[in-house]
């Protein structure tokens, strides 16, 4: 199966350190609300494909951040174990987001690491 690529969690630390990274959190509004990683942007993987096909001012208008560009290097999926996430950075590629990738320890490593 040949899925999106994928980023460590160092990788993903260093990405975060050097500003590097866009991260979305792809899991339901009540999981993300339990607990993210700092800076993620919640989408649920339900709604993905239609926000990603937003026009920009009405994806300002609905997730208050700045839609990705086509081009943005570095646009990090994840979800709680790692399928939600994996599909969702799948679906981006699919939609010309060539920098999806996911991240793959999803937020059951980040949380474990943080200790």
């Amino acid at each position: 199966m040949a899925g999106a690529p994928t980023v460590s969690l160092p990788e993903l630390r260093s990405l975060l350190a050097a500003g590097r990274a866009r991260l979305f959190d792809v899991r339901s509004r009540e999981e993300a609300a339990a607990g993210t990683i700092p800076g993620a942007l919640n989408i649920p993987v339900s709604e993905l494909e239609s926000a990603l096909q937003m026009e920009p001012a009405a994806f300002q208008a609905r997730y208050s951040a700045q839609k990705p560009t086509l081009e943005e290097e570095n646009l990090v999926f994840f979800c709680q174990m790692g399928r939600r996430g994996s599909q969702a950075a799948q679906l981006a590629r699919k939609l010309g987001y060539t920098g999806a990738r996911n991240y793959a320890g999803a937020y059951r490593e980040w949380l474990e690491q943080q200790g």
